[in-house]
């Protein structure tokens, strides 16, 4: 079968609380951002309309390799840049991620609807960026839109449509699947599972899969609503249960019908190993002699969520604190983190939108090990913050506000005495 056209896989980034997930779920008619936690996105997900696939990225500066993984993995990407607020930080690093993959974006100026919008602002301090859009001397396509009430979202989406044909985006349905792994998971009852977005081929139940030197049998195949298939094509997102480990996010995936020749490609990629992202930086510098160390030991609900959590925490280490990350994890906190916490003395558990597996509550009172969960990244880097500043060494000051004369001592009481003197300063 000869290559056909296939859907565009379109990344939506900018800054926190622009409404990426707000015009989503315009798009998609549902309600998600209700749903998410404090009412910001902290994963990276995948949907799909009938002719687009969309990779919703969150903002929030901790997810950095996530926005930079989205931008990687799509064909087209929608800037969205508050009308009310402007170019904020992590605009500029969603643009700078597009403009290094060449990626073609549309600007979209959400919250038009807001009576403080401001959409030539946004232009002008785009424009400031060398970025210049239509009818503001450029070329790059600008839709000012309200993801709340839908105006001119038709437009974006026209827009979109435009822009794929001119890409001329095609695959060959009879090939062997490839493509990325956008998210990996570990949950208890149905083991390891990664959400995939297939860039060419059909991925099929049976299939044997490839990722990072890593062989699985495709035995469980959900499509993005979490509806079990058959099969899958092209553009589409697709999640694979019951994989044998763990895949490093923003792997490349190949397919094989043959679990041989997967076994084989599997050790080609482990002499060449292939991953997309920025590593998660390390802490450096000379301590300071009186410095505080804290032990940590991370879990988190996904992999891509825990690369967030490592950096996260790395960001507080400085000359004063030593952050010691004892280990790291996917899925609910169990006995064994339990035990390791407890044998490293003071090391602290913090859990990112993951929980206590209920067989471990003994254990922690048992054991006396601090157990901490958070929903919201900022909250838990709030928290911590606070935890190293109590740790750190108490130093007493003593200030001199003023100097006095002894003369004469009139009582020496058990409990008081009275004196007399004068102030010499």
């Amino acid at each position: 079968m000869s290559n056909q056209t296939r859907p565009p896989i379109v990344v939506v980034t900018g800054h926190i609380d622009h409404g990426k997930s707000t015009l989503l779920d315009y798009i998609r008619k549902t309600n998600v951002v209700a749903g998410e936690t404090g009412g910001i996105t902290q994963a990276i997900s995948a949907y799909q309309t009938e002719k687009i696939t969309f990779l919703d990225t969150p903002g929030h500066e901790a997810f950095t390799g996530m926005r930079e993984r989205g931008v990687n993995i799509a064909d087209l990407a929608i800037l969205v840049v508050s009308a009310e607020e402007g170019v904020k930080t992590q605009t500029l690093e969603a643009l700078d991620d597009i403009l290094a993959a060449k990626l073609p974006f549309i600007v979209a100026i959400n919250k038009i609807d807001r009576p403080n919008a401001n959409p030539e602002l946004i232009k002008q301090q785009l424009a400031e960026k060398n970025v210049l859009l239509e009818g503001y001397g450029g070329t790059i396509p600008v839709v000012e839109l309200s993801a709340k009430t839908g105006a001119n979202v038709p437009e974006l989406l026209e827009l979109l449509s435009l822009l794929a044909e001119i890409q001329d985006l095609s695959a060959n349905p009879a090939a062997p699947a490839n493509g990325f792994v956008l998210e990996a998971n570990l949950d208890q009852r149905v083991g390891v599972s990664a959400t995939l977005v297939i860039k060419d081929g059909t991925l099929n139940t049976g299939d044997f899969l490839v990722i990072a030197g890593i062989v699985s049998k495709v035995k469980r195949l959900n499509n993005f609503a979490g509806i079990t298939v058959k099969t899958l094509p092209p553009s589409a997102p697709a999640q694979v249960v019951s994989l044998t480990e763990l895949p490093p996010v923003g792997a490349t995936f190949q397919t094989f019908s043959d679990k041989k020749a997967a076994e084989q490609f599997a050790t080609g990629e482990l002499a060449n190993p292939k991953k997309m992202g920025s590593d998660i930086p390390k802490p450096t510098g000379i301590m300071a002699e009186n410095a505080t160390e804290i032990s940590l030991i991370l879990k988190a609900d996904v992999a891509g969520s825990l690369e967030a959590l490592e950096k996260e925490v790395n960001k507080l280490g400085n000359e004063q604190t030593r952050i010691k990350i004892v280990n790291t994890g996917v899925g609910k906190i169990g006995d064994n983190d339990i035990k390791l916490a407890g044998a490293t003395g003071n090391a602290i558990i913090l859990g990112f939108k993951t929980s206590l597996e209920k067989s471990a509550t003994d254990l922690v009172e048992k054991l006396k090990v601090e157990v901490v969960t958070f929903d919201i990244i900022y909250k838990l880097s709030e928290w911590l913050e606070e935890k190293i500043k109590s740790r750190r060494p108490k130093r007493e000051e003593i200030t001199v506000i003023g100097r006095a004369k002894l003369l004469k001592v009139f009582g020496n009481d058990k409990d008081r005495q009275v004196v007399g003197g004068v102030v010499t300063s």
